[in-house]
């Protein structure tokens, strides 16, 4: 569920011709003509098994949903577009309380919904983002997991008049949780609670990004701080997350990664360390050894290790984390988890094969074990995407 295809704005394209000395002349540039509207989308089969209750493949253990993402954007000129996700579903199998995925994907046998309804409006260096829009920063976001991605009603701006260098700033009103359904939920306390964030994020061979998190409905306030450095073949990453609780202790979480390429492989290793209490979220998280069931966001030590490669095509990758969860301590003997993710896709995109040229395939297989005495639970997700 961590695969995370989010953006804060829309992709805005900017071309420009810049000649001088002794050249040929060219034509001249064709003015786009307002107003402008696109429309593309996917078609998306999931299926989702788990042994948590009953041998995989079983009654109570698979679920499998269909869904249709309609993307609207309309140009109104140059700088303001009014941009539209609309989402239909349905189950194709009966309520499944025991699969992992909590009975129905989007917890009705079928449904609609608009997931994105925004103006996004651009004024040089500046994009407002206004109104239900997908968020995607290292604390608040919304998983791309299932059917559709977790999203939000906010008010977004982002900035970019110094090179290399981002500014974000957003308020959250509603919040529509991965898997939830099709309703977004009042975080606001009918205005009572304010949660935003600020953030910048500065990239190239040295990268680093500051945010800081106020989220009065779940009563935190929050540093995330990151910084790396790219070697070509090796990077480098540390980070640093200190959640301030208003009725409990301080969390600080610790991270470090390291990347490297070897060959055809893509490998990766990371270390994190929460202290006193755990780490604040909403939808989303950062931190450096979560994966595709678990976040490292509980209290103790943690870490991951992957392996990824592509060969014919086919993306793979291998992975396993180690989690500490020193809350369950007092209450169970066994306090130490683990995960191990297999994640194959593949891609369609020979043009000679038409049509299929738009699918993409995907297999993902985990063994999770949440440091709570229960067993391993293994559980099979296999889904396509047909986009158009």
């Amino acid at each position: 569920m961590k695969f995370t295809k989010l953006s804060l704005v829309a992709a805005l394209a900017v071309s420009a011709a810049f000649a001088g000395g002794d050249i040929e002349p060219v034509a001249a540039p064709v003015v786009a003509e307002f107003p402008q509207t696109t429309i593309g989308g996917k078609a998306t089969a999931y299926y989702y098994s788990d042994d948590a209750a009953d041998d995989m493949f079983g009654n109570d253990s698979s679920a499998l949903g269909t869904a249709v993402t309609l993307d609207v954007t309309h140009k109104f000129n140059a700088n303001i577009a009014a941009n539209v996700t609309a989402i239909g579903f349905a189950n194709v199998l009966d309520e499944n309380l025991y699969a992992g995925i909590g009975g129905y994907f989007e917890q009705e046998r079928s449904g609609a919904f608009i997931n994105v309804a925004n103006i996004t409006a651009n004024f040089a260096d500046t994009t407002f983002v206004l109104g239900r829009q997908l968020l995607d920063t290292p604390m608040i976001g919304g998983f791309d997991w299932l059917l559709a991605p977790g999203a939000f009603e906010a008010y977004t701006a982002v900035n970019s008049s110094i090179e290399n260098l981002t500014l974000v700033g957003t308020y959250i009103r509603t919040w529509r949780p991965n898997n939830s359904g099709t309703e977004f939920i009042d975080i606001s306390n009918n205005g009572d609670d304010n949660n935003w964030a600020v953030g910048a994020a500065y990239s190239s061979s040295f990268s680093a990004s500051a945010w800081y998190y106020n989220v009065d409905a779940l009563g935190y306030s929050q540093v995330y701080v990151d910084g790396g450095y790219d070697f070509d073949v090796l990077k480098v990453a540390a980070q640093y997350v200190n959640t301030d609780w208003d009725f409990t202790d301080a969390s600080n979480a610790y991270g470090a990664k390291v990347t490297a390429t070897l060959g055809s492989f893509n490998l990766m290793g990371a270390y994190v360390l929460v202290d006193s209490n755990v780490v604040g979220y909403v939808g989303r998280d950062g931190l450096y050894t979560s994966s595709w069931n678990t976040l490292g966001l509980s209290q103790g030590d943690t870490f991951k290790v992957e392996a990824g490669t592509e060969f014919a095509g086919i993306t793979a990758s291998a992975s396993y984390a180690y989690y500490e969860y020193e809350q369950y301590a007092a209450t169970t003997d066994n306090n130490e988890g683990h995960e191990v993710d297999v994640i194959l896709g593949y891609d369609m995109k020979d043009s000679a094969l038409g049509l299929l040229s738009a699918i993409d395939l995907n297999l993902v297989y985990t063994n999770t074990n949440y440091g709570d005495d229960s067993s391993d639970i293994n559980a099979l997700e296999v889904y396509a995407n047909y986009k158009f």
